[in-house]
């Protein structure tokens, strides 16, 4: 299990706002939850608005790609930039501040960290894994 820190939040930002910075983003829109706590920073750090839904030539982020299905559906509005804070797969399309390991458990800053050990372990018995 990985916990991660505010300061590490805080990295992730100014790498996303540095890598965006010649873009012009028709607002910032995040996928709930944790999408939801990078948006609010990128919309205060990059001076655009925070979307209720994602729309063309917005930027879409979310915490963690696993296996797509979240972030899949930014492939269907035209224009978007994504990115994760981590990705557990290559990036092919999207971009990713950190590659984590797949089975790597991530606690995000935001996260109960007691309630995630236990998501951790329901999580490994309800597919076989080892604890």
């Amino acid at each position: 299990m990985r916990i991660l820190q505010w300061s590490e939040f805080n990295s992730c930002i100014k790498s996303i706002s540095n890598s965006c910075m010649d873009n012009q983003f028709s607002g910032v829109y995040g996928f709930p939850r944790g999408g939801l706590c990078l948006a609010v920073a990128l919309s205060h750090s990059m001076n655009i608005p925070l979307l209720k839904e994602m729309q063309p030539g917005c930027l879409v982020v979310d915490d963690v790609y696993e296996t797509g299905k979240t972030l899949n559906r930014a492939l269907t509005i035209p224009n978007t930039t994504t990115f994760v804070w981590h990705s557990k797969v290559q990036p092919t399309w999207w971009n990713a501040v950190e590659l984590s390991h797949a089975d790597e458990w991530l606690v995000f800053p935001w996260e109960n960290k007691d309630q995630a050990e236990a998501d951790m372990k329901a999580y490994k018995i309800s597919r076989g894994l080892a604890l």
